[in-house]
């Protein structure tokens, strides 16, 4: 029986490589879709010889996104980017490119589409991350209307770009940044919320949702066991880097203006929006179904998150560990 072909746009980056490893190992046959192939070749070893194949593409381009699509069975858009910079701005990759794809899978006759939105996907969101986030499945669905959607929490996993971030931060900085409304050197200043969700729970349940049947134009959001205030993942990082760093209070009036300027850097560190997004928090409305309709009991932060933050320890420490576990 021939294996079922799936595309993945996007398939290189953080969910992505966790997603193609685990379609492998069911034995789909897999499409990469990237703008660098030469980059994503790391990916090739997931699979089989001849099962997991590169191709180059931008989601920017009907024509090579047509050309990626070509006798897929089910297709995945990951594609997504975290600041406002053209040409790969919010409405080129979260609205324009998802409609490009979204079209082209319908003209291909592609059985399912699976689009990775985001948790605070909103139009009338303060964020322009989450207003392009919610345009994008409008468009979404107007071009193939049986589209299921993902919205995510924050993912966390050995590769994430949140405890990593602030891990590098207890690393390399005297202190951890606590971002609030509040007064920040006040103790009972928690800062916003935050549920994040275990990337193998995320692939495991996009793997579901391109497998079975049920979940054609359905919208699902994907959280973890447990909300997270700001000031509790600072704690839960300073305990796991061993750092024990003073935690800095940061107004977020004063996060957007130093914002301001960190936006303006190659690779920017911070922007406004991200501010803004930080200060919403991120958790589910409660008003979707999750990860429990595919049979999936979250993973726990604590469980996964431990496990990659040792890397952030003074060497010495990491040491003395090795040595009390003999």
């Amino acid at each position: 029986m021939t294996q079922k072909l799936v595309t993945i746009f996007g398939g290189s980056g953080f969910i992505g490589r966790y997603l193609v490893r685990h379609l492998a190992a069911q034995g789909w046959r897999i499409r990469v879709a990237v703008r660098d192939t030469q980059a994503a070749a790391f990916l090739k070893p997931a699979g089989n010889v001849g099962q997991i194949t590169l191709v180059p593409c931008t989601i920017s381009d009907p024509a090579s996104v047509a050309a990626a699509l070509k006798d897929s069975d089910a297709v995945v858009n990951l594609v997504g980017v975290m600041y406002d910079r053209a040409p790969r701005g919010f409405d080129a990759m979260h609205v324009t490119g998802a409609e490009t794809v979204a079209k082209a899978a319908t003209a291909a006759g592609v059985e399912r589409l699976l689009h990775v939105s985001a948790m605070g996907a909103d139009a009338d969101s303060p964020s322009a991350y989450a207003q392009s986030k919610a345009a994008g499945e409008e468009t979404v669905r107007a071009a193939f209307p049986k589209a299921t959607i993902f919205r995510p929490c924050v993912v966390f996993g050995t590769e994430d770009g949140f405890f990593n971030r602030f891990g590098r931060m207890a690393q390399l900085l005297p202190f951890i940044v606590l971002f609030t409304d509040t007064n920040p050197h006040d103790a009972t200043a928690s800062g916003a919320k935050f549920q994040p969700v275990y990337v193998g729970d995320v692939v495991e349940a996009m793997a579901q949702a391109l497998a079975g049947d049920g979940h054609a134009g359905k919208t699902y959001e994907l959280a973890g066991p447990r909300a997270y205030a700001m000031r509790e993942i600072v704690a839960l990082v300073n305990r796991e880097t061993q750092r024990n760093r003073l935690v800095l209070g940061v107004p977020y009036i004063i996060a957007e203006f130093a914002a301001f300027f960190l936006q303006l850097l190659p690779t920017p560190l911070l922007t406004p929006d991200q501010v803004k997004l930080l200060k919403l928090g991120n958790l589910p409305s409660g008003k979707k179904p999750g990860l429990a309709v595919f049979g999936i009991t979250p993973t726990t932060v604590e469980v996964v998150v431990p496990t990659y933050l040792k890397r952030y320890r003074p060497v010495q420490q990491t040491k003395k560990l090795r040595l009390q576990a003999r």
